[in-house]
C-alpha cells in the first residue's frame, strides 16, 4: 500500500493546511506559504494541491483546496486526493481537521492500488498523522472491508471463479474464528437448491453455496446475501462482446457482504451473523439452462426462464428463501443486478429497497454521516403483475422492460416472508471514472452505511 495512517506526530512530519474558497486570506498562514500561494494563484479551488517550499530546497508544507463543511457527496472525501498529490514522509492536518474521520478515510482510500499484476516498483510513501480523536483500529477496519472488497472485484475471473470466491470466503471464515460450510455441484439439488445448480451447472467451475457463520446464537440474527456470479456470458441469451467486459465485477455483491462482515465480525458486534453466497459462472455449454425453462424454486415457486441473462435474482432466490427460514432480524441481500439501475440513478448512487420505513430512514441518515451515497427505490405493488407467466408462478423478467430495478426487487421479495426487516441493494459495484477517494475499478458501495447503522442498532457493550 503506498500510503499510510500514524498515530502519533512525529518531528519530521509537515502540516497540510486546509483551504476553502471561503476562508482564504482569513486563515493565519506563515507568510511564505501566503506567498507561495499567491504566486500559484491558489485561493483554496477544490481538490487542488500545492507543495509549499521552505527556502531551502526543501518542503515547508501543503496547501489543500477544501469545501465548506455541510457539503455532501464526493466533496466530503476529497482528501483522497492527498493520497495521490503528497510527497513521500509523515503529514499533519494543520488546525481544524474538520471531518477528521472521514478525512483519515479518504486518506487511505484515496491511496488504495490493485497491483497484483503489475511489476512492483518503489512507490512513494505518504503518511498521514491521525487527528485528534480519529480511532485508528476503527480507521484500518473500515478501510480492510473496502479494499477487500475492491480487491475482490478487480481480480479478473480467470483467477477469481467459484473455487476462488470460495478460498477467500474460508480465509475471512479463519480470521475471526467463525463457521463455514459449502454445498458444491449435485449436493445442491440434494439440499433443494434447484436454481443455483440450473445457472452454473454449465461453468467450468461447479456452482455452490457459501454459508458463514459466526457470533453468540442468542445475539440478534442479521444474514447477509451477496450475489456470486464470477462471471456472466449472459448465458444462451448471450451478450455482446461489449456486455461482457466487466462482468468480472458480477461477485460485487458477494465481494461487498464479504467487505462488511469484516468490518461486523473485527468490531465484534454483539449478532449473530450469517453470510451466504451463491457463486457460479454463467456459462454456455450443452447442459446450460434454456429461455423457456421452468426451474422449480426452493421455496417452492416455479420460475418461468423469459431470460437467462437475468440470473442474479435466480441464484438470490434460493439463497434468501434459506436465509428466511430462520425469520433473521435483519436480512440484507446485494447485487450487481440490473442496468436498469444505473440508468435510473447512474453508477455512483446505487438503489436500495425495503418496505420498513424506519430502516429506511436510519439507511439515510448513515449514508450522510459516513458519505456513503445510497437512495431508496419503491417496491410498487401495482408492477408486480409484470412478472406473471402463462405456465409458471413467476417469469424471471417483465415483457415491457420498464422499471427494471423495481421489478426485479419484486421478484426477490416473493421469496422475503419470515424477515423482521429485509432489504434489497442494486449496487453497481464499480467506479468508472476516477474519484477523489477511488481510482477506477471495482469499489465498496453501501457497506459503510451498513455497518454504520449496524453499529447505531447493535452497539457494543
Amino acid at each position: 500500500m503506498p500510503v499510510d495512517i500514524i498515530a502519533r506526530k512525529t518531528p519530521e512530519s509537515r502540516p497540510v493546511w486546509l483551504v476553502t474558497k471561503d476562508d482564504f486570506g482569513k486563515l493565519p498562514l506563515p507568510e511564505n506559504a501566503a506567498a507561495w500561494a499567491q504566486a500559484n494563484g491558489f485561493t483554496g479551488q477544490s481538490g487542488r494541491i500545492v507543495i509549499v517550499p521552505d527556502g531551502a530546497g526543501g518542503i515547508a508544507g501543503a496547501l489543500f483546496g477544501t469545501e465548506r463543511p455541510g457539503k455532501d457527496g464526493q466533496s466530503r472525501l476529497l482528501a483522497g486526493k492527498l493520497a495521490r498529490g503528497l510527497p513521500e514522509g509523515a503529514w499533519h492536518i494543520e488546525g481544524d481537521a474538520g471531518d477528521a474521520e472521514l478525512l483519515a478515510l479518504a486518506f487511505l482510500m484515496g491511496g488504495y492500488s490493485f497491483d497484483r499484476y503489475r511489476k512492483a516498483e518503489d512507490a512513494k510513501r505518504a503518511v498521514l498523522v491521525l487527528p485528534v480523536g480519529v480511532d485508528e483500529a476503527e480507521t484500518r477496519r473500515v478501510f480492510a472491508g473496502v479494499r477487500f472488497a475492491r480487491d475482490l472485484i478487480n481480480t479478473p475471473a480467470n483467477d477469481m471463479g467459484p473455487d476462488a470466491l470460495e478460498e477467500q470466503a474460508r480465509l475471512l471464515a479463519k480470521t475471526h474464528d467463525a463457521e463455514i460450510a459449502v454445498i458444491t455441484g449435485s449436493e445442491l439439488l440434494e439440499g433443494n437448491f434447484p436454481m443455483i445448480h440450473a445457472v452454473g451447472r454449465a461453468g467450468s467451475q461447479a456452482p455452490r453455496l457459501i454459508d458463514i457463520s459466526w457470533g453468540d446464537q442468542s445475539h440478534p440474527k442479521v444474514t447477509l446475501v451477496g450475489k456470486g456470479v464470477c462471471f456472466d456470458t449472459g448465458g444462451l441469451d448471450i451478450k455482446p462482446s461489449s456486455g461482457m467486459l466487466l462482468m468480472k465485477k458480477d461477485m460485487g455483491g458477494a465481494a461487498n457482504v464479504l467487505g462488511l462482515a469484516h468490518m461486523v465480525m473485527d468490531a465484534k458486534l454483539p449478532v449473530r451473523l450469517r453470510v451466504l453466497i451463491p457463486a457460479v459462472e454463467n456459462a454456455i455449454a450443452g447442459n446450460a439452462f434454456r429461455p423457456g425453462d421452468i426451474l422449480v424454486s426452493r421455496k417452492g415457486i416455479s420460475v418461468e426462464i423469459g431470460n437467462t441473462d437475468a440470473e442474479g435474482r435466480l441464484v438470490l432466490a434460493d439463497a434468501l428463501a434459506l436465509a428466511d427460514e430462520e425469520a433473521p432480524d435483519l436480512l440484507i441481500d446485494m447485487a450487481t443486478l440490473t442496468g436498469a439501475a444505473r440508468v435510473a440513478l447512474g453508477p455512483d448512487l446505487p438503489p436500495f429497497y425495503t418496505d420498513d420505513d424506519g430502516f429506511a430512514d436510519e439507511m439515510a441518515k448513515a449514508s450522510h454521516t459516513v458519505a456513503d451515497p445510497i437512495w431508496r427505490m419503491p417496491l410498487w405493488a401495482p408492477y408486480d403483475t409484470k412478472l406473471s407467466s402463462r405456465i409458471a408462478d413467476i417469469n424471471n423478467v417483465t415483457s415491457d422492460g420498464f422499471a427494471g430495478s423495481v421489478t426485479a426487487a419484486l421478484f426477490l421479495k416473493r421469496f422475503v416472508e419470515k424477515a423482521r426487516i429485509w432489504s434489497h441493494f442494486d449496487i453497481f459495484g464499480w467506479t468508472p471514472v476516477e474519484k477523489p477517494a477511488a481510482p477506477v475499478g471495482g469499489e465498496a458501495q453501501a457497506i459503510r452505511a451498513l455497518y454504520h447503522l449496524m453499529k447505531q442498532r447493535f452497539p457494543v457493550a
